[in-house]
């Protein structure tokens, strides 16, 4: 993906069209190219280069956008750190990636001067939104100097971007993405989906995370106008579509969840939406269908992928019904189902879903040991588990994981949560294994019930034996205030076995 090309394309067939919009101030494609440029020869200034490594720790903001695209002007390599991560995780991650700058808003808790002592490859630190004395400052750097197109001839092969993904608190776990991929999210999008001039993107997920940055891809590629949300709060998610007539997004299964929580949830205007997505978890289908209710003109998609395989790996075709399923992939993508000595299994057999395609990531940064587990004969194993049925489309049963063995039957925990969502006074659940003496492991649900509402477990009991076999429903239930959720919006489930007593 040449994005010096594409900025150069779109300044001059779209200059004056909105390339994003942030707090309700707009951003065109024109001044889009003008701040990367510029900031990119600040960058090179400063000694960035091609393969150089610049880290990124900020909230969601136009400052993230246009440090991405300045750096990837300058071939080197973007390292978006989430900003929620604490000092030690932020000095792991730092560290390990060999990060020359870090573009960063200060946080108290988080120190710029042990940031540098820790981290011996980091020559400097550009503070962006609060001038810092000594610290240059983003803001000044997006106006200072000529903003001429960046002189770099791009390898494909050249790392774009490293993610360090969730856990990053032991071992960080740097996920590659070279040139060639960071172009494969449009190309899956333009195979699964059809853009219209007039479409409009809101963007409430991370930008530290592949969910969000495939936001700024395709608004880059299809120069669709975004807009952003420093972060994820439903109400103000339904405002913005209506004010500004959004048309399509893509959210996990958990904010849906709270979105229609809201009491003002059905006096919102959703009628400009055209298709909506549910991504980056098993969900149930019973979210997406009542969100449907209220923009019954939009289509509904199911769709997965993963940071490795650069998502969307397979969607559920436009007009499809199979709302349960997450459709198939493109045909530049491979997916099969293993078994545990990695053989495929016949169709409708549950296994481990296997990934082969040059969307891959070609492996975890500094970790071949890692990279040989996971990578093998060519196939990316996922983690995840799934079957295919009898014509061709894939469904998500759960990770690994997510698999609880009772008294030797297998149960799979999206299964569980998928049928106590469908009680009309639940508005989320999660679902857990826990030892248990007798049976090995049993199911143990956390519950969040709807406001004023209040379900006892003998009749959650009663309830789920309409939907579920008798050893898969859960042994213990307990109602909670809320759930927790990591910072790409899906629940946190380690969290939770800790809560469970493990």
């Amino acid at each position: 993906m040449d994005v010096i090309k594409i900025l150069e394309e779109k300044a001059k067939t779209s200059p004056h069209k909105l390339a994003l919009i942030f707090k309700g101030e707009g951003v065109t494609f024109s001044q889009l190219r003008e701040y990367s440029f510029c900031l990119a020869e600040n960058l090179k200034r400063k000694g960035i280069g091609k393969k150089d490594k610049v880290a990124i720790y900020l909230p969601n903001c136009p400052q993230y956008i246009y440090s991405y695209l300045a750096i990837w002007c300058l071939g080197a390599t973007a390292v978006p750190l989430d900003f929620m991560l604490t000092e030690e995780e932020l000095i792991s991650c730092i560290a390990h990636s060999e990060a020359k700058i870090l573009i960063a808003k200060h946080k108290e808790s988080v120190s710029f001067v042990l940031l540098k002592e820790k981290c011996p490859e980091l020559k400097e630190i550009i503070t962006c939104q609060q001038k810092l004395e000594g610290y240059p400052f983003l803001e000044e750097l997006l106006s200072d100097g000529r903003p001429t197109v960046p002189d770099v001839s791009f390898d494909e092969k050249d790392y774009a971007i490293i993610f360090y993904t969730s856990g990053t608190t032991g071992r960080p776990k740097g996920v590659l993405t070279n040139y060639r991929q960071l172009g494969a999210p449009p190309k899956g999008m333009e195979f699964f989906v059809n853009f219209k001039e007039e479409d409009i993107f809101i963007c409430a997920l991370p930008l530290s995370h592949l969910g969000g940055l495939v936001y700024l891809q395709n608004s880059l590629v299809y120069a669709i106008p975004v807009v952003l949300m420093e972060r994820f709060i439903p109400l103000e998610f339904l405002k913005n579509i209506e004010r500004f007539k959004v048309t399509i997004f893509w959210l996990v299964p958990s904010m849906y969840y709270a979105i229609l929580q809201l009491k003002e949830f059905e006096t919102y205007d959703l009628s400009r939406l055209r298709w909506i997505v549910s991504f980056g978890a098993s969900n149930s289908p019973e979210a997406l269908r009542r969100f449907n209710q209220y923009c019954p003109s939009a289509h509904l998609l199911n769709g997965w992928g993963m940071t490795e395989t650069n998502a969307p790996t397979v969607v559920l075709p436009m007009g499809s019904k199979k709302i349960e399923s997450v459709g198939r992939p493109a045909p530049w993508i491979e997916v099969k189902i293993f078994d545990e000595n990695d053989k495929e299994l016949v169709t409708g057999g549950v296994g481990e879903i296997v990934v082969r395609s040059w969307v891959i990531t070609d492996g975890y940064y500094k970790d071949p040991e890692t990279t040989g587990l996971t990578i093998r004969d060519g196939w990316f194993h996922t983690g995840d588990l799934g079957r295919f049925d009898e014509e061709g489309d894939l469904y998500i049963v759960g990770r690994k994981k997510e698999m609880i063995k009772v008294g030797g039957e297998i149960v799979f925990e999206p299964e569980i949560e998928a049928a106590l969502h469908k009680h009309p006074d639940i508005a989320e659940a999660v679902v857990v294994g826990i030892p248990d003496k007798l049976r090995g492991e049993v199911p143990y649900a956390f519950i969040v019930f709807k406001e004023g509402k209040k379900v006892s477990a003998e009749d959650l009991r009663y309830f789920l034996r309409q939907h579920l076999a008798h050893f898969k429903i859960p042994h213990h239930f307990r109602p909670v205030s809320s759930l927790p959720k990591t910072r790409s919006g899906k629940f946190d489930k380690e969290q939770l076995r800790f809560k469970a007593g493990l």
